[in-house]
């Protein structure tokens, strides 16, 4: 492995400063775009995303429950951004069905899974109240 010139373990972390941040900005928009363009989980889970953060301003909550409602949500997207880097480092390595390599990619998938129970259980508790109430004061008003 070859250092870069500031004593680095990679080539590419030698820029410092703002030069560095707009890098890593534009790295990470690539990033998302290419988990829209490969990854059919993650277009599910911005559709649903796109549902859910406007209600969760919707919503009359508190400030704190809201903030708990939208992060539940990019929890999901943070976890399902990790699990795709995983299955692309594993299918880097080789499509030969190995116990780690299956280890690594169930892993993922139940951090994913536990991600959206933690969406579910918020979204019941913080915003199931406020659902219900909306919905009897409609149905009385009729």
């Amino acid at each position: 492995m070859h250092a870069s010139r500031d004593g680095a373990e990679s080539p590419h972390k030698g820029h410092r400063g703002l030069r560095r941040l707009v890098n890593a900005f534009f790295f990470s928009l690539s990033g998302l775009a290419l988990a829209f363009r490969h990854e059919s989980a993650f277009r599910q889970e911005i559709a649903l995303a796109a549902v859910l953060v406007p209600a969760a301003f919707l919503l009359p909550v508190p400030a704190a429950d809201r903030v708990l409602l939208v992060g539940s949500v990019l929890l999901v997207l943070v976890v399902e951004l990790l699990n795709s880097s995983v299955e692309a480092a594993i299918d880097r390595i080789g499509f030969d069905t190995h116990r780690l390599s299956k280890r690594a990619k169930d892993l993922g998938s139940a951090a994913v899974l536990v991600a959206l129970a933690l969406l579910l259980l918020t979204w019941a508790m913080l915003a199931g109240p406020p659902l219900v109430d909306w919905i009897g004061v409609a149905r009385s008003s009729r």
